[in-house]
């Protein structure tokens, strides 16, 4: 098997949780008694609690531009103290990611490429004992973390396994239009969802969408930007992921259509003789 690529230099350490302030801290300083702090880099700590795909998407999207060689740390753990087990990736660029093995760090170990993942022994680390079974993050993951930034290859702290992957709903394209949904909710209420944003026809002036199973369908405008949409107005528009967003200009799609991280999402293509019904059937709330 081949070598991974020797990293020049103390990498990069990234962190990204679900567990807020309080606890990231706590994180933060087992990493800062070996990494230097101004080689650690805050990525988030307000992703989706317990929502392990969304995380998963979320941290792919945060994290795959890093350098080559980079430890990125991922915790959203809900089964902390149970059955799953600590986990570090190493990725084809010499990248390592490190957390919990329930699928959070597959999308990015799979971006990176050529995914090696290896079981973390608690017992090799020589990090304080651990206090309790909930906090694996600054008891488990971020010591190994430490470790590794600081040259310890990972068949020093863990034997080679498997590791969970999880993978995202794919989109299905209709005779008119394309059914997915929804993937992410972000702290806007847009609704990122899983369709491509290069399947919308550009002569398109509009869509119809129906959110959620019991959803009703709207004519929406299909808009380059939410400066386009009047505000308290729902529309369509690609997002910077790539995807297609639902919104509501100044407003919250996600609260207006009752709608979040897995609802499914039916679109509809409207031709141009259509363009006269394409209206916001639902007036803006006031919050």
């Amino acid at each position: 098997m081949a070598r991974p690529p020797r990293r020049s230099g103390r990498p990069l350490v990234t962190l990204s949780t679900d567990v807020g302030a309080a606890y990231s801290a706590q994180m933060k300083a087992v990493l800062v008694r070996s990494v230097d702090a101004g080689r650690i880099v805050e990525l988030a700590h307000d992703l989706p609690a317990h929502q392990v795909r969304e995380a998963a998407f979320l941290l792919r999207a945060m994290a795959s531009g890093f350098p080559a060689g980079t430890v990125h740390i991922a915790v959203v753990d809900p089964g902390v103290g149970g059955r799953r087990a600590p986990l570090a990736i190493r990725c084809a660029d010499g990248s390592i990611l490190v957390g919990p093995d329930n699928g959070v760090l597959s999308l990015l170990a799979e971006e990176l490429g050529r995914p090696e993942g290896f079981r973390i022994d608690a017992r090799r680390l020589a990090a304080r004992p651990r206090v309790g079974t909930t906090f694996d993050g600054r008891d488990v993951f971020a010591p190994a973390a430490a470790r590794i930034a600081s040259g310890t290859r990972l068949e020093e702290i863990g034997d080679r396994t498997t590791f969970e992957r999880i993978s995202l709903p794919v989109p299905r394209r209709t005779a008119r239009g394309a059914r997915g949904e929804v993937l992410h909710s972000d702290r806007f209420g847009n609704l990122v969802t899983n369709i491509p944003t290069d399947w919308v026809p550009r002569a398109s002036p509009g869509v119809e969408v129906k959110v959620g199973a019991r959803g009703r369908a709207r004519r929406v405008p299909w808009v380059p930007s939410y400066e386009a949409l009047e505000s308290g107005s729902l529309g369509v528009l690609g997002s910077s992921f790539g995807l297609l967003e639902i919104s509501v200009a100044l407003g919250r799609a996600a609260r207006r259509l009752r709608a979040g991280a897995g609802t499914p999402v039916s679109l509809t293509w409207l031709a141009r003789a259509d363009a006269s019904e394409t209206v916001n059937s639902v007036p803006p709330r006031r919050r």
